[in-house]
């Protein structure tokens, strides 16, 4: 009662009821932890303060009124000098009186214990750091010293000593950090080491149920939307898979929409460093009817980055650059395509639109994008022809290479207009090679051990193969006519042949008995010239005599 206010007025009040023997002190900060060593420090038994039970000390000191009002030398002075001249002076002691001090509230905030521990970490952690401008401290007369910047993100050793705090704490001492004039994108590291810590367990590169508790999710929601509201805005700052980490938490956590947005947009600045796996994000659908991953969420990193392009939003202006850029991103975006193409969940119309996205110029060759289609097909079999069409619509059959070109004439599951284009375009390519091989000027004599130049041969070698395939094709088609024609010739003189035989009385002319009769445009005679127009190649049979042979209806023909 000699050194407790608190308490000496409990007493005094209880003394008025005569039949009350016990005083209860429910609420103290720090429990009876706390209680204890402060009844130690009445009673003079010795104790030793330390950076654990400071904070403790402190907010039981002030609940229980131990002032020098009631006693010189009490237990409020004897914290607040250890508080001084001890504890605040490192900044792990800071850090750690800082911590304790979260389940002291609100007593904590009251004798501004919470916030001289923020300040303090922030002095010393702009001294220890790379990232602090200096000009910025403004605390007595006490001097930043701030060594060469650098833009390379380092893991300075209290970054790790930060993870233990709340996240509120947390946020409050990066804040006072900046206002002391720490660089923001100096904040990238620290950032990522409070996500890996917090956001440890969430099961967000897989499927099913949710296996964490509402209260845990809410937590952990709060953590993730704090974390993104101070990542740095310089561009680079932050990795690329990071970004995807903490996207993938937000979809998992459902946070709010402009999280999410602002994770999407910052992807998008960055999509030419990003890998296949930052972009195959799940879709956490937790049904079974959904597609495995969440195209629309790509797709709108896709724009951003698009709209980031078109408007000169880059730290580099150079044309080199923005060229290779968006080659990298093509190569991405195609290799994006072929993993979610055996996914038979995914619609054609998304698939569609994802392709329609990726900028022709980052496109040098197609082979990508038709391994993509090829197994968008595979994993589609009852598509329509309709279907099939659009699917192959989104590559361009000039830019395919040799061997793209030579899978896809073998290959069935293309429409047969496709096909035909691959050979006409790559029949076109190598009429042009070798013409231009054939302008060039004559090349030296060469040398008696010499061989022909591998270039050329493997031109005349593909040039021959090509030759005898699309001999073949057109034999092929001749044959077709022909049986064609012959049916229709058959038919047709079975049809004069019953004519005659049921009006036998009926006139005939000479002219009708010396001229077959024409033969008419039947549907099958309109397929076999649509069947011939599909040829592109001019090439006939050869004879053996340097002439073709005539048409079967040329000579029928009497005139």
């Amino acid at each position: 009662m000699s050194k407790c206010g608190f308490i000496k007025k409990l007493v005094s009040e209880s003394s008025k009821d005569s039949d009350s023997t016990v005083i209860k002190i429910p609420d103290i900060p720090g429990g009876s932890e706390a209680f204890e060593l402060a009844a130690k420090f009445c009673y003079g038994i010795n104790f030793d303060m330390s950076t654990e039970n400071i904070a403790m000390l402190r907010c039981a000191a002030e609940y229980l009124e131990m002032t020098e009002e009631h006693s010189v030398e009490n237990l409020v002075v004897r914290a607040e000098a250890y508080l001084n001249e001890v504890a605040l002076k490192s900044l792990s002691s800071s850090i750690t009186v800082l911590h304790k001090s979260e389940k002291l509230l609100p007593v904590a905030e009251r004798v501004k214990l919470v916030s001289r521990c923020i300040d303090a970490i922030a002095y010393m952690t702009c001294q220890e750091s790379h990232f602090c401008s200096p000009s910025s401290s403004n605390s007595g007369n006490n001097e930043v010293v701030v060594q060469q910047q650098s833009k390379q993100p380092v893991v300075d050793w209290w970054a790790e000593d930060l993870t233990v705090l709340r996240i509120d704490s947390f946020q409050r001492v990066l804040i006072a950090m900046m206002a002391r004039g720490f660089k923001q994108y100096g904040l990238g590291p620290v950032l990522m080491l409070y996500a890996q810590k917090s956001l440890r367990g969430l099961e967000i590169f897989g499927k099913g149920m949710k296996k964490i508790e509402p209260k845990q999710e809410h937590e952990k929601r709060v953590i993730l939307e704090t974390i993104v509201s101070l990542l740095p805005r310089e561009k680079n700052a932050m990795s690329v898979s990071f970004l995807s980490m903490l996207l993938r938490a937000a979809i998992f956590l459902e946070t709010t929409v402009a999280c999410r947005l602002d994770l999407e947009n910052r992807m998008g600045l960055q999509l030419g460093q990003a890998v296949l796996d930052d972009l195959l994000i799940p879709s956490y659908s937790f049904t079974g009817d959904h597609s495995m991953f969440d195209t629309d969420t790509v797709q709108r990193i896709l724009m951003n980055y698009l709209e980031f392009e078109v408007e000169g939003v880059r730290l580099s202006n150079n044309g080199v650059d923005l060229a290779g850029d968006m080659e990298r991103v093509g190569k991405l975006l195609e290799n994006y395509m072929a993993e979610i193409a055996s996914d038979r969940n995914v619609s054609l119309q998304k698939f569609i639109g994802l392709a329609e996205l990726i900028p022709e110029q980052s496109r040098v060759t197609e082979d990508g994008m038709y391994r993509a289609v090829d197994i968008y097909l595979k994993a589609h079999p009852n598509m329509s022809d309709v279907e099939r069409k659009k699917v192959c619509s989104l590559m361009d059959c000039q830019k395919l290479s040799r061997e793209a070109c030579a899978h896809a004439a073998q290959n069935d599951r293309l429409p047969v207009q496709t096909i035909v284009q691959v050979l006409y375009y790559e029949q076109q390519r190598l009429r042009g090679e070798v013409t231009n091989d054939s302008d060039s000027p004559a090349p030296p004599p060469p040398q008696p051990a010499a061989v022909l130049p591998p270039k050329l041969s493997s031109y005349t070698d593909e040039l021959s193969k090509l030759k005898r395939e699309n001999q073949d094709l057109k034999l092929e088609l001749l044959k077709m006519k022909m049986k064609l024609k012959e049916f229709e010739k058959e038919s047709e003189k079975k049809t004069s042949s019953s004519t005659i035989s049921t009006n036998p009385s009926s006139p005939i002319s000479t002219a009708s008995t010396g001229k077959p009769p024409l033969p008419r445009k039947s549907f099958i005679n309109s397929v076999s010239k649509k069947l011939g127009k599909l040829n592109p190649f001019s090439i006939t049979p050869y004879n053996g005599r340097g002439r073709t042979k005539p048409p079967k209806d040329r000579r029928h023909s009497i005139s």
